[in-house]
């Protein structure tokens, strides 16, 4: 991981514009501030897809079309605390449907939290956590002819532009049978009055955790980075509905990063891309599945029509 981080590092800082990962947010402490960023008023997705899960768990296991005898794999990516998932895990318990829990993260913090949390709410339930990349594990499945549901929430399917997610979702699909089931939680498109604080809150937690990367690179890498010249500079357009999430030089300077062996220069205003969040409508969607193996299946949103699950089934 520390290799791979330095590469990508490197040729980010190299590129122009300059870019950053957003995959290297997640140390422990960007783990922690993600808990508090979930945890802000301000931040409503993590609120919203929480109102569908723990409100509307039995529409849920409708539309996944499970049988209480048929035993079935349920695999979470990017599981991170388990918040949200409990509610679907406590109702698949209390109604005894047959099945393990796969968690899969990048994180291994965030998978022993998850495994601790699981152990006291729903100790009879089977947990295999894996930690490492997506596809990487999800191989690791391919074989295996047993039913699946596979969640894919919190709307991180938005930090890719539309060609990366539906590549992203058609890979998905090579690793599932015909039938299994796929859900993505995705943040509808709104107002910059309502997105704009989620990713520039009062408190500047959102700032922390993205000036953290910086803070990563000063610790692991061995960089300069005097975090006293950045600042979060987070953008959001309506009409397109991506929100981007930079970190913008105040001054000229010059930082090196010492595992490297190089220096790089910026000038006063200049960004390091570090984030998109893209809001979707119906017809966005339907587009990016349109070039997958999965149709729609069936749709959940939360009250205000803020958030919504899509249910797909692959072909």
């Amino acid at each position: 991981m520390l290799e791979q981080f330095k590469e990508d590092v490197d040729a980010g800082l190299s590129s122009c514009p300059k870019v950053l990962s957003s995959r290297f947010f997640y140390d422990k402490k960007g783990d922690e501030l993600f808990q508090q960023i979930m945890a802000m008023p301000e931040y409503y997705l993590t609120n919203k897809e929480f109102e569908i899960f723990s409100k509307q768990s039995d529409k849920l296991i409708e539309a996944f079309d499970l049988k209480k005898d048929e035993y079935f794999e349920l695999i979470e990516l990017g599981a991170g605390d388990g918040t949200k998932t409990v509610e679907l895990l406590k109702a698949l318990q209390r109604e005894g449907y047959s099945y393990d829990y796969f968690p899969i993260d990048i994180s291994q913090n965030s998978l022993d939290g998850l495994e601790k949390m699981l152990s006291e709410i729903t100790p009879a339930l089977k947990v295999v956590k894996k930690q490492g990349d997506y596809f990487g594990v999800l191989s690791s499945f391919k074989e295996s002819k047993k039913k699946k549901v596979l969640l894919f929430m919190g709307s991180n399917i938005g930090n890719m532009n539309d060609d990366r997610a539906r590549e992203f979702i058609y890979k998905l699909g090579e690793n599932l049978n015909s039938g299994d089931k796929l859900l993505i939680g995705i943040d509808l498109m709104k107002s910059i009055e309502i997105v704009g604080p989620a990713y520039n809150d009062r408190a500047g937690i959102t700032s922390a955790f993205n000036l953290n990367l910086l803070d990563r690179i000063n610790r692991e890498l061995g960089g300069d980075f005097d975090l006293e010249k950045w600042v979060h500079a987070p953008e959001y357009d309506e009409e397109t509905g991506y929100a981007k999430s930079f970190i913008k030089s105040s001054v000229n300077q010059t930082v090196s990063i010492s595992a490297i062996g190089k220096s790089f220069d910026f000038e006063k205003g200049e960004k390091i891309h570090t984030e998109i969040s893209r809001k979707y409508n119906d017809t966005i969607m339907k587009n990016i599945i349109s070039g997958t193996d999965f149709k729609l299946h069936d749709k959940l949103t939360d009250a205000d029509g803020w958030f919504a699950d899509y249910v797909l089934v692959r072909g």
